[in-house]
């Protein structure tokens, strides 16, 4: 049972989230963050409250909640059955939404959020270019962004175009094909507004000849490239998310209403870890791993 500090939700894991974080964490790529073994991994929660430390209000025993589960030290994540975390990471789950559901949101939702909306401030008339856009990061970026009004270009292997189509972009473009910038300019003349790139490489250095001038790119595996940016006089960043329960509470309330479709999800029970980490590392998975703690 982990210990509950003051400040914090001791939360009943009913269902964790399975992100690139997950598998980037065991496999030592994130070792300029603070950890200490032993390691239990997951960073997306949700549940039940069970009891809060010392001046937490606003939750109460039995409360339906989500959380993103980050702390000064990685150590006692998601997947388990229960977790602390501070008490400002955690946001009340709306009726609307299922365990399963809410643990598909605090990290990959939350992490399309900020890189739309805080970052790149995208606004109706826009078009916006989602690399991966069949991912759990993409998933949720084609909701936000067609609920902002903005058009959405999605990359993508062609099994799963109408899973994208349907989350709301306008157009899919096979990633694998040989005039993808061809593709994507003839839908976009005058070149995309905001590009959102979770792939890196080649996917990143495309994106700088597509990207209208004084547009915006976030990147979440590869910084982007100063010069490249300073020729267009771009914004863009290497986005890490951070936990803010207002916004997963933002979000949550649209989709809650119908605004912002939920991403497909795959669910496994949580001693398939292994098998959840592998099939993530692989990097084909649609939608969202979500792993079910009952």
């Amino acid at each position: 049972m982990p210990e509950l500090a003051s400040g914090e939700v001791l939360i009943r894991v009913r269902a964790a989230g399975v992100n690139a974080l997950d598998w980037k964490v065991r496999e030592g790529l994130l070792k300029s963050r603070p950890y200490a073994f032993p390691i239990i991994p997951g960073w997306e929660a949700a549940g039940e409250v069970v009891s809060t430390g010392e001046g937490v209000t606003g939750f109460t025993p039995g409360m339906r909640v989500m959380a993103f589960t980050k702390k000064p030290v990685f150590q006692w994540g998601a997947c388990a059955e229960y977790v602390s975390v501070p008490a400002e990471q955690v946001a009340p789950t709306p009726s609307h939404l299922d365990d399963v559901e809410a643990a598909s949101l605090p990290v990959a939702g939350l992490t399309a959020w900020q890189s739309l909306v805080e970052f790149a401030r995208l606004e109706a008339g826009q078009t916006v270019l989602i690399h991966a856009a069949a991912g759990g990061v993409g998933s949720w970026a084609v909701g936000i962004a067609r609920q902002r009004g903005a058009t959405v270009i999605g990359t993508a292997r062609p099994e799963n175009a109408d899973y994208v189509r349907g989350l709301g972009a306008s157009a899919v473009v096979d990633y694998r094909a040989a005039d993808v910038k061809e593709q994507i300019m003839a839908l976009a003349p005058d070149g995309v507004d905001v590009v959102l790139d979770a792939v890196g490489g080649e996917a990143l250095r495309l994106s700088y000849e597509v990207i209208k001038p004084g547009g915006a790119i976030v990147g979440l595996v590869d910084a982007p490239d100063h010069d490249q940016c300073a020729h267009k006089d771009l914004s863009a960043t290497r986005l890490m998310v951070c936990p803010d329960n207002g916004q997963m509470a933002e979000l949550a309330a649209l989709v809650a209403e119908g605004k912002i479709p939920l991403p497909e999800i795959r669910t496994m029970p949580l001693e398939d870890i292994a098998e959840a980490h592998r099939l993530s590392e692989a990097g084909h998975v649609r939608g969202k791993l979500v792993l079910t703690v009952f």
